[in-house]
């Protein structure tokens, strides 16, 4: 995945308004800000992704904001390799999948600057055509090295003090340990390309492990693909159900 990843999370609170977080430093917050910070999730998403990049829900130890941008990988672009892979795990009804890089969409970066990408088997960008709308997954996994950050004491839907809540939020303590929380995001933000609306997931687990999704109706602007969905790509209840697939996850 390219910065790709950065949207996918949210990035550090501090620097809301610009598309350049990383993941480990997004994930690197994660375990202390927890997502509880809504400018640092939707927009470090809208962000990242919008700039090729995916952000990760701060999941950094001891609140260290590390910088990790990811990038495609240019031979998996396509409707080859991972976007087939993907589509299996996904309903078939969902539409057209094909692997992308948000950071050549967005900015029309080449290939030379694009860097390794995650550790999840099916971690990258992709759009989804469905209905004469273009929208996108992206999909994330890091291992944070922490592994109190799945702490179901620590509820990211309870907005901190001063800082608004995540919208729809929905925080999960499932049996073995894991902890799945998804919420909505308006992405009413004024940063370029405007993303359209989009639900988020992401599944903490138990080892410091975490997996996270951005389910986007897709961007506005002249390097959009298409207009946007009138929905994202999967319902919440597909969403929840694509984070607690194994095939996303690195085999240990």
């Amino acid at each position: 995945m390219s910065n790709e990843v950065h949207e996918l999370l949210g990035r550090a609170a501090g620097e809301a308004g610009q598309p350049a977080t990383t993941t480990r430093a997004v994930y690197a917050g994660a375990a202390r800000v927890r997502l509880r910070r809504r400018v640092t999730v939707s927009v470090a998403a809208a962000a990242v992704v919008a700039a090729g990049a995916v952000a990760v829900p701060n999941l950094a130890p001891k609140g260290d904001t590390q910088e990790t941008t990811v990038a495609a990988p240019v031979e998996l672009v396509g409707n080859g390799g991972r976007a087939k892979e993907l589509a299996k795990v996904l309903p078939k009804d969902v539409g057209d999948i094909d692997q992308v890089s948000l950071s050549v969409i967005r900015d029309g970066e080449t290939s030379e600057q694009e860097m390794p990408h995650l550790e999840g088997p099916l971690d990258g960008h992709f759009s989804v055509r469905k209905d004469g709308g273009v929208g996108y997954l992206v999909i994330g996994y890091l291992d944070t090295g922490d592994p109190g950050a799945a702490d179901p004491a620590g509820d990211p839907c309870k907005p901190a003090q001063g800082q608004p809540g995540l919208a729809d939020c929905v925080n999960e303590e499932l049996p073995d340990g894991r902890v799945l929380t998804t919420w909505s995001d308006p992405m009413n933000h004024e940063v370029a390309p405007q993303w359209g609306k989009e639900l988020v997931g992401r599944l903490t687990l138990k080892d410091g492990g975490v997996l996270a999704v951005r389910d986007s109706t897709g961007f506005k602007g002249e390097r959009a693909q298409g207009p946007l969905m009138k929905t994202p790509p999967l319902t919440r209840a597909q969403l929840r159900e694509l984070l607690l697939s194994p095939e996303l996850l690195p085999k240990k």
